[in-house]
């Protein structure tokens, strides 16, 4: 197994037309979920890629692991629960670069997840695991779960890669904080925002942030900076990468993931900083110029399209 990842699965409710969802009658169902979206990618590339969730008994939970599964992502570690609905959120359009995101998680399946029900031979399998802050701040039983993962990667040389991914919405900034920060020394990869940097370290300048987290053992480090791209930290080398250019920002929904999956593959292929930042911020921008959370996550034929490395065949 390439890549492990860890988190919940939604209901995505796309609307077909922009504007306050008030306004808004018709929806495209999908799905979504930032750790899953990772998976899809990573997946897409190429990669072997496992994800750990629970999903609801019920016909949306059949229909998520029968897509999930058919993205070429191991759900042997996923299983069925009673008693708890498969999530659901809705999208606000607004135009590309302003949605907002409405999550109904209550009584989330992933509750039932517990700590003691992760197979350690699974997480020891693995090249890469990929953790955010989105599942963790699901429930608080989520964390313990979380370290249990990171407990057995840490101990089994199993690269750990880290986006916080703070949404919010759904804990305190205090909260996110205190939590986020206690996985720290499990991390090797921190792939952050500029927010959330400045959310958990007080800064967003890339050094301070380096000498933040080098007590965790930390020296490598990645700040995503939108439509500014991406610098890096690594090997005491330091770089900036500018974005890739697209046609047109339509949904900005899953950028980051795809950021995430771009640069995971990137490690497994033992790339240079340089070489990683430029692969990941190319996924990125394929990402935002379709809609969908995870629709626009590129296979590596469009991405070698995209880097010049390959000539597109059209007719």
């Amino acid at each position: 197994m390439d890549v492990v990842t860890i988190g919940d699965a939604l209901i995505t409710m796309n609307p077909l037309t922009n504007g306050p969802l008030r306004f808004v009658n018709t929806f495209e169902r999908k799905v979504g979920g930032a750790e899953l979206n990772v998976a899809i990618g990573c997946a897409r590339l190429g990669l072997e890629t496992g994800w750990v969730s629970r999903l609801g008994n019920d016909e949306f939970g059949r229909y998520a692991k029968n897509f999930i599964r058919g993205e070429g992502v191991d759900v042997s570690q996923v299983s069925f629960v009673e008693g708890s609905p498969t999530s659901v959120y809705f999208k606000e359009i607004l135009d590309g670069d302003r949605i907002n995101s409405y999550y109904y998680r209550a009584n989330s399946p992933t509750d039932k997840l517990v700590a003691e029900e992760i197979d350690e031979a699974y997480i020891q399998e693995a090249k890469v695991v990929h953790i955010t802050g989105v599942f963790p701040s699901i429930n608080e039983t989520n964390r313990e779960v979380v370290l249990q993962i990171l407990k057995i990667a840490k101990k089994s040389g199993v690269l750990v890669t880290f986006d916080p991914n703070i949404r919010l919405k759904l804990w305190t900034a205090e909260r996110a904080k205190e939590c986020l920060t206690s996985f720290l020394p499990y991390v090797d990869v921190l792939l952050t925002g500029e927010e959330e940097a400045q959310l958990l370290f007080g800064t967003s300048d890339l050094i301070e942030i380096v000498e933040e987290v080098k007590p965790h053992g930390i020296t490598h480090v990645v700040l995503k900076k939108g439509k500014d791209g991406a610098v890096g930290y690594r090997d005491q080398q330091m770089i900036q990468s500018p974005a890739i250019s697209t046609n047109a920002v339509v949904d900005t929904i899953g950028a980051g993931d795809g950021f995430a999956s771009g640069y995971i593959y990137s490690l497994i292929q033992n790339w240079q900083l340089d070489q990683s930042l430029r692969f990941a911020n190319a996924v990125a921008s394929y990402v935002i110029s379709v809609p969908g959370d995870n629709e626009g996550l590129p296979y590596l034929e469009d991405m070698e399209i995209l880097l010049g490395k390959k000539k597109r065949v059209e007719r």
